[in-house]
Order: C-alpha cells, then sequence, then structure tokens
C-alpha cells in the first residue's frame, strides 16, 4: 500500500479568474489485491474537515478509512474541495456548487487519467476501466450528490451523514431545539443572502444559548458518548480545515437545497449515517433519489455525526466495502456478455 500526494492545476474550469489548485491523496493497494473489475473511490470530506479526515488515522483508532480500504483493494482518493484543507483559497462566497463540483470533477478527471496510463506510480500497473464510486460526508455528501447529479461521473454514490430531504442537527436531550437559516443557494455575487426563515432563525438566535452551552450541543452531536475527545483537538488536528466555502456551508441545511441533482442521479446509492447524525427522516431518505436503480439505508450504532471518530467506524467501513463489492459485481453484469 502507497500513499501519494497530488496536487492539481484546475485554473481553467473553476471559473474564478486566478490560479485554482485541488489536493488530492491516492492510497494504492498492492496490485495482487486489485479486484476484477477495479474499483477507484473518491472521497469528499464535511466543512471544517480536510481530506485527512479519510487519508490520516484519527483519535481512537490506528488506521485510516483509506488504508482500510486500499488494504481490501480499492484505489481510495481523498479530495480537498477549492477553498479547504491544501487545495487552493479564493474569496469563499465565489465557491459555490459550481464552482466546487466542477474544479473536482476535472481534479478527478485527472486522477483517471493518471491511473489508466500508470502515472500515478512507477511500480503499479494502468487500470483499465475501473468502477468509480463517489462517496462524501456532509457537505462532502452534498457536493457528491450535485456532482453526480450533474456530471453523471460515478458508477455509485455513498451519502454519508447528509440528507437531501432535510439535514438538521438535532439538540441533545432537554435541550432548546436548534434552529439554523434557510438560505438559497448561489445566490448572485454583491446580493445580500435570502434567509428564508428569517423570522424563526432570528427569534431563535435571540434567545440563544451561550457559546458553551453551544459548543457542548455540538460534541454531542459530532461524537457517541464511548468518544473520549477534547473538543479543541477536532479542530487542530491533521483532518482539520481553517477555511471552508462559504458558498456551500451557507445553504448546506436548507432544507431540499439539492433536491434536482438527486432526482436525477441515476446509479446505486448508499445513504449511511450514525445513530445520531443530522438526518430529520432516514426512512424518508430514499424518496428523494427518485432516478436511482437502487438506494440502500444504513445507521451505524453508537456513532455521532463524525463518523470516523466513532468506535464503531468499521462497522460502517465494512457496509460501504460490501455495497462497494455489489456495485461492481452490478456494473460487470450490465455490460454486454455480463
Amino acid at each position: 500500500m502507497k500513499r501519494t500526494d497530488l496536487t492539481l492545476d484546475v485554473t481553467g474550469v473553476a471559473g474564478l479568474g486566478e490560479t485554482a489548485t485541488i489536493a488530492a491523496t491516492v492510497h494504492l493497494p498492492t496490485p495482487d489485491k486489485l479486484g476484477a473489475p477495479p474499483i477507484v473511490c473518491f472521497a469528499k470530506p464535511g466543512a471544517r474537515f480536510s481530506r485527512e479526515y479519510f487519508a490520516h488515522p484519527l483519535p481512537g483508532g490506528d488506521v485510516s478509512q483509506a488504508e482500510w480500504h486500499a488494504d481490501r483493494g480499492w484505489v481510495f482518493v481523498s479530495i480537498d474541495h477549492l477553498g479547504a484543507g491544501d487545495s487552493s483559497t479564493h474569496e469563499s462566497h465565489r465557491l459555490d456548487y459550481t464552482a466546487i463540483t466542477t474544479a473536482s470533477l476535472a481534479a478527478e478527471r485527472v486522477v483517471l487519467d493518471r491511473l489508466e496510463q500508470g502515472t500515478v506510480d512507477d511500480h503499479f500497473p494502468p487500470l483499465r476501466n475501473p468502477v468509480v464510486l463517489g462517496i462524501g460526508q456532509s457537505m462532502g455528501g452534498s457536493l457528491t450528490v450535485v456532482q453526480q447529479g450533474r456530471h453523471h461521473c460515478y458508477d455509485g454514490i455513498a451519502v454519508l451523514g447528509y440528507s437531501v430531504v432535510h439535514s438538521h442537527p438535532p439538540a441533545p436531550p432537554g435541550a432548546t431545539p436548534l434552529v439554523r437559516p434557510w438560505r438559497l443557494r448561489d445566490v448572485s455575487a454583491g446580493r445580500p443572502p435570502v434567509v428564508l426563515n428569517a423570522e424563526r432563525y432570528e427569534a431563535a438566535r435571540r434567545a440563544a444559548a451561550t457559546p458553551e452551552l453551544a459548543s457542548a450541543s455540538n460534541h454531542w452531536l459530532f461524537f457517541y458518548d464511548d468518544v473520549d475527545l477534547d473538543p479543541a483537538q477536532v479542530h487542530s488536528g491533521p483532518w482539520a480545515s481553517p477555511t471552508v466555502p462559504l458558498g456551500v456551508t451557507d445553504s448546506v441545511l436548507t432544507p431540499g437545497v439539492i433536491a434536482p441533482e438527486a432526482a436525477a442521479v441515476e446509479v446505486p446509492v448508499l445513504v449511511a449515517m450514525g445513530e445520531r447524525d443530522i438526518i430529520a427522516d432516514p426512512k424518508g431518505e430514499p424518496r428523494a433519489y427518485l432516478s436511482a436503480t437502487s438506494v440502500d439505508l444504513y445507521i451505524c450504532p453508537r456513532m455521532g455525526h463524525m463518523h470516523n471518530f466513532a468506535g464503531t467506524r468499521e462497522r460502517l467501513w465494512h457496509r460501504i466495502d460490501s455495497w462497494g463489492s455489489w456495485v461492481a459485481f452490478s456494473s460487470a453484469a450490465a455490460e454486454p456478455g455480463g
């Protein structure tokens, strides 16, 4: 297994009028573990996290998700969005769904071309006709759906800890229910954001709890009770990103904000979440994927919203692995003579 870090120029497609680059990390399996067909997985992290959420062993574990899947034969590629991690930063409100997904798509195509040509690593064979999966956690899940709905670039997608119907952070038992602003997406530059639930949000903001209580509420949502982690450590490790693409995060919790793209997804979908997560109606989620050939639902026990910190993280990884194997089998069976 080998890790390779790449910096990919996406200036020509990002549409920002300045140099734009995407940082990616490729975990290669040993060639003898490649499946037939081989699987290439592109993984996108959530807000305030970098690609190291997938590529670095997180507290409580001794192996990263990328290493875990690569050990089972996947080529696992973790991606930093524009405006996050080691990718280039820009005026953050310009980084909307279109700019980010277009840039990520271009970067991923470069990686696939290099894998096909055998130029990612001198000791890794050229990869022909792989099954390509997209997975994303939280905000990364929303961007995976948008990229697939618009560009149909994956053979299957796994949406982890994000609802295309209604993503809403729950409050701890006994706490005041949270209210998040519902903003329109892709608002024209220079125009003030439109808050659809402005009156309710403003009332909740005036009655808001102290910052200390708000932090405790986030920690309760992010991590299940068995995770002993200092809140300050969460956003200070190599998996953290100090920057976020505000053109996405401003509206990512608006109900139905990416419903059109979800309805346009035509491949198998895995909807997976923790027992404590931001999906308001887990059992209703499959209805959003109107064109998908299949929709699987998995709720991982004893897991908070930040899945890869959970003590049960490998349960989720096994579920993704078995789903990915099924997508690969299904894709191969659909080919002439399959």
